[in-house]
């Protein structure tokens, strides 16, 4: 972390010595009155002298130039991180902007997939999304959070979006469990519930054990995991995935707000009722 806040901050101080730099070398004013100012940054810097200027041919004093900036910022090292947390702020609300154009775009996409499982209340007013792996341990303690939510909110729709990233037992396990959510759709919860809440590695084989327990006909479900729709389905939650910047599980959508990490509780509580009051 502090390695990549020094690289921020050196990046973000050489821009400034570049910026004052072309100020005062592409400063009309400065070149028709022969002599250049100050240099402005957060507040006007005080320097012994002015730099000297001949004429407007003259070549300004790079390394001088970048000494004033140096010695402010060294002076005033706190306004390095005040332009590291505006930019941050930027990006943060350009991408929740960007967000907001997928989300409505890709509606259906998002909510109502026929690939994806539904467990509480599947006439809902407000819908949550979550974006999981079956072998992300993360995931597997959120599963909490999801039991919870559903059982105290009557009104909430939890979606299940299968996003296997985490290598091949964890693609083939959502295999799986997508050729047993369109066999039986109706206890695709219990599945779910079972292989993320269940100690050890989720792969195929466990996977196909639960499903049979739960009544599965073995070759039915083979047969299913064929169906050339799953990776299909795979497919386009990988491109929704990287159009909403997910790029971990557990993540969420709810309304029109993407939610990354397992947060707890609490803070999908309250995103899920902010989202009601924006209804």
């Amino acid at each position: 972390m502090k390695k990549a806040l020094l690289l921020g901050t050196t990046g973000i101080a050489v821009a400034l010595a570049m910026l004052a730099f072309g100020f005062v070398a592409g400063n009309p004013q400065i070149a028709k009155a022969g002599t250049a100012q100050p240099v402005q940054t957060a507040e006007p810097v005080q320097t012994a002298e002015p730099l000297q200027m001949a004429g407007a041919d003259t070549k300004i004093d790079r390394a001088e130039v970048e000494g004033i900036i140096r010695d402010y910022l060294l002076k005033n090292p706190e306004v390095l991180l005040e332009v590291q947390d505006a930019l941050e702020a930027k990006q943060k609300e350009e991408q929740r902007i960007a967000h907001l154009g997928v989300i409505k775009n890709a509606k259906d996409q998002i909510f109502n997939s026929a690939f994806d499982g539904v467990v509480g209340n599947p006439n809902g007013k407000v819908t949550i999304v979550e974006f999981y792996d079956y072998n992300c341990g993360f995931c597997k303690r959120a599963i909490e959070d999801m039991r919870a939510l559903t059982k105290t909110d009557p009104d909430l729709r939890f979606v299940l979006k299968e996003f296997p990233i985490l290598g091949p037992d964890s693609q083939k396990a959502s295999v799986v469990s997508m050729a047993f959510h369109l066999m039986m759709p109706e206890k695709y919860g219990e599945f779910h519930n079972a292989l993320l809440g269940g100690q050890g590695r989720a792969t195929e084989a466990a996977a196909i054990k639960i499903a049979l327990s739960l009544g599965a006909d073995e070759a039915t479900l083979r047969e299913k995991m064929k169906d050339p729709s799953i990776p299909e389905a795979f497919s386009k939650t990988y491109d929704l995935a990287n159009k909403l910047s997910i790029t971990g599980t557990p993540s969420y959508v709810v309304g029109n707000e993407v939610v990354f990490g397992a947060l707890g509780q609490d803070v999908l509580a309250e995103k899920i009722e902010a989202a009601k009051a924006a209804l």
